[in-house]
């Protein structure tokens, strides 16, 4: 019998309301009981608005973010999907060692000179490491929240029209037959959702 070999992860793509990047001071300064900057962005957010101020925040750094940049529906219930169907099962979980898309296209496409399509994947999936966002705890959070990166609405407008006008190839030792092709084809569905919706994506990790 041969060994168990789990499943890869599974990622999603969200929808936000506020960048990680503005709203990155207000958490800090909120860890140590300052709480009004980060009222002033996510104060309509129940576990926010039950902050006391001059204590510090009983969040961890990760979950006070992704709590704060979710973009909720009006009433405050689970934030709606930027895609229920195929693209986001295709996505989700990509047929690569790691079942990440993202990382796929950047490690299989070559990009036109003077794009910045590299430089908005590797925002969106490396984009909340510690080397990249410049502050340490923010991507993994104690009740198992894993963010990646993101995109704000210029990013995914810039990032759209780059994949869109075909300002890539695919190298020659792609793994996947019409993979990368596959992988652009569902990231545009939420792309699209999400200049439609006027919103970011976050994206996270679920193993």
């Amino acid at each position: 019998m041969g060994s168990y070999i789990p499943p890869s992860s599974f990622h999603t793509f969200d929808p936000i309301r506020n960048s990680p990047d503005s709203i990155v001071n207000g958490i800090i300064s909120s860890m140590s009981g300052n709480h009004g900057e980060l009222l002033l962005s996510a104060a309509g957010i129940e576990e926010v608005a039950g902050l006391k101020e001059g204590e510090d925040s009983p969040l961890d750094k990760a979950t006070l973010l992704f709590i704060s940049v979710l973009d909720w529906q009006d009433d405050w219930s689970v934030p709606r999907s930027l895609d229920g169907g195929h693209s986001r099962e295709r996505l989700g979980r990509f047929p690569s060692d790691d079942g990440n898309a993202i990382e796929y296209l950047l490690r299989y496409t070559k990009e036109g000179e003077g794009s910045d399509l590299h430089r908005l994947l590797e925002k969106l999936c490396r984009g909340l490491n510690e080397d990249s966002f410049g502050h340490s705890g923010f991507n993994e959070g104690s009740a198992g929240i894993e963010m990646l990166g993101w995109l704000d609405g210029e990013d995914i407008s810039k990032i759209r029209r780059e994949i869109e006008k075909g300002a890539w190839s695919v190298k020659a030792d792609e793994p996947l037959d019409g993979g990368v092709q596959d992988a652009f084809r569902h990231l545009l569905v939420f792309l699209r959702a999400a200049v439609k919706r006027k919103c970011g994506i976050l994206m996270r990790r679920h193993s």
